[in-house]
């Protein structure tokens, strides 16, 4: 079962959003907060999973509350939930630990399914912010900048159009449905890449094919 808190001042959203991510019996809402402050009490009482989390809220917003989370409880997944599709408010909460990003206009079922992804390990960012992102952080961040070139002849054809649709902010199942393939084929495929590269995970891939010009 995987443990969210729902954060929002607002009281119609957090019940409806509550209503829509426990029409799935894997999902079960087990606080409601108004603010990063009070989500992070409910982070001490209940010990969740994941945290769906406002940026703009009294107190303490979503960016200063993510920051807060991570910083006490690292392997706590967090969400940001926004009507605000603003780069200064993402790269905030990006850098601050966020997990992903999505609007509140997104629908039920790709909600859950970021729910699950990012419980999975997969980061949920739209693409042109991940994009953004990633090339705004590239001069700022050493590690970052870190990431050579060194393998960039071992990629086939197929491999550089779903590094392309990583950069884009496009998930497994939504490269599967480009390229045609199994969502399954396309993991391993990621896998492979990924090893391939000696790279840790797909923001690093991102960035490398930013650096290399292959997004």
């Amino acid at each position: 079962m995987i443990k969210v808190i729902i954060a929002d001042d607002s009281v119609i959203v957090r019940s409806g959003l509550k209503d829509i991510i426990e029409q799935d019996s894997e999902i079960e809402v087990i606080g409601l907060a108004t603010n990063g402050n009070e989500a992070l009490d409910l982070c001490e009482k209940n010990q969740p999973d994941l945290i769906l989390m406002d940026i703009k809220m009294p107190v303490c917003d979503g960016v200063e509350g993510t920051k807060l989370i991570k910083d006490k409880y690292s392997s706590v997944k967090v969400i940001i939930v926004t009507t605000f599709d603003d780069d200064s408010y993402i790269n905030d909460a990006l850098k601050n630990g966020a997990d992903g990003y999505v609007l509140k206009d997104i629908s039920d079922e790709d909600l859950i399914r970021t729910i699950k992804n990012t419980i999975n390990g997969f980061s949920t960012v739209p693409g042109k912010i991940f994009h953004n992102f990633i090339v705004k952080n590239l001069t700022n961040n050493k590690s970052l900048n870190s990431i050579g070139c060194p393998y960039a002849g071992n990629l086939t054809t197929r491999e550089k159009e779903i590094i392309k649709l990583i950069v884009d902010g496009k998930d497994n199942r939504e490269i599967a449905k480009n390229l045609y393939l199994v969502e399954g084929t396309v993991r391993n495929m990621v896998h492979t890449i990924l090893s391939k590269l000696k790279l840790k995970d797909r923001t690093q891939l991102a960035v490398y094919a930013i650096k290399n010009d292959i997004a």
